[in-house]
This record gives structure tokens, C-alpha cells and sequence, in this order.
């Protein structure tokens, strides 16, 4: 569900209740992104209470309306960075012992841990044009970065999880010209 323009434009001048109702609408959305770049759901938490606080003193100065969605999101993303900087809980997916990806487990595996597994780029990427529906060009605004780098990263990370996700009869199959 997209926030409603006449909710954007009553929260830009003040009203609290359009502004909860905008909220509940991208509640999950919000999650989702900042679960994808955190691990634990009190840092999600944290960093979704602050940005929600920070989006509302700074309303007033929301350019464009249509956009509320992708500025919540870049302010989101700006605070979870913010969150792991300050507890520096991250981990390179290079220092995971390689146990944490034996393909003997791929029947445990299912979409959302292998997106979990991708580095935060990638994962970031994929969560908001997969999760969060959002076009390649907005996503690259979003980021900040050019839009060929966004479908780079969109590529690479569908060879990862298509690698990760297909079983041993999959890798062994070959094909014969007919």
C-alpha cells in the first residue's frame, strides 16, 4: 500500500495523526529495509524510532510529496549505516566460516536467510526492488549510486542466489543438444 499524497501534505503542515497513518502504512516496508541491513530486531528497532523522529522534524523540508516513500527509506538507511558504525557489529561475509555455507544444508536454505547471506550491498538492493517494489532508477537515487551499478548489483545478486538456492540434482544436470 503507497501513502496517500493528502496524508503527505496534512503531515507537512504539522498533523500528527496523518502523519502516524503514513507511518502504519510503511511500518513493514521499514522494517524490512533496515532488517536487511541489521541483524538484530533491536537495532531495526532503534533505527526505525529514529528515523521516524528525524522524518518528522524534517517534513517541512520534503521537496516533493511523491517521494515521501524514497526519503523515509534514505533516511532509514542513513541511520541504520549510523547504527553500525557506532556498534560495529558487522561481519564480512569472508571471515563466516565456510560451514555457515555447506551446500549439504541447501534444503534448509530458504529465500529470505539467502538474501540474509548476501553482503549489504547486494541485500540492500534486492530488498527494495524485490520487497519493496521499487523501480531500478529510484532505488539508484535512493543509493546515490549510477543506475548501471544498481543492476550490477541486482545481477550479482541473482547468480549468488541462484547458486546458493539450487540443489546437488540441479548443479549435475547437463545438457545434451537434441
Amino acid at each position: 500500500m503507497s501513502p496517500s499524497l493528502s496524508d503527505i501534505k496534512l503531515a507537512r503542515r504539522g498533523d500528527k495523526e496523518a502523519f502516524a497513518r503514513l507511518i502504519r502504512t510503511l511500518e513493514l516496508s521499514l522494517y524490512g529495509v533496515a532488517r536487511s541491513m541489521l541483524r538484530r530486531d533491536e537495532d531495526c528497532a532503534d533505527a526505525i524510532q529514529e528515523t521516524i523522529l528525524k522524518a518528522w522534524n524534517a517534513l517541512p523540508s520534503l521537496k516533493e510529496p511523491a517521494y515521501f516513500k524514497t526519503w523515509l527509506c534514505r533516511i532509514l538507511i542513513n541511520e541504520c549505516r549510523r547504527l553500525m558504525r557506532r556498534d560495529s557489529r558487522t561481519v564480512a561475509v569472508d571471515e563466516i566460516p565456510a560451514e555457515a555455507f555447506s551446500t549439504d544444508a541447501y534444503e534448509n536454505i530458504d529465500l529470505r536467510k539467502a538474501v540474509d547471506r548476501l553482503e549489504e550491498t547486494l541485500r540492500l538492493v534486492v530488498t527494495l526492488h524485490y520487497y519493496e517494489d521499487m523501480p531500478l532508477k529510484e532505488i539508484a537515487e535512493l543509493l546515490e549510486a549510477p543506475e548501471g551499478t544498481i543492476k550490477s548489483r541486482l545481477h550479482r545478486a541473482r547468480q549468488l542466489l541462484a547458486e546458493w538456492l539450487e540443489g546437488p540434482e540441479e548443479r549435475k544436470m547437463t545438457y545434451e543438444p537434441c
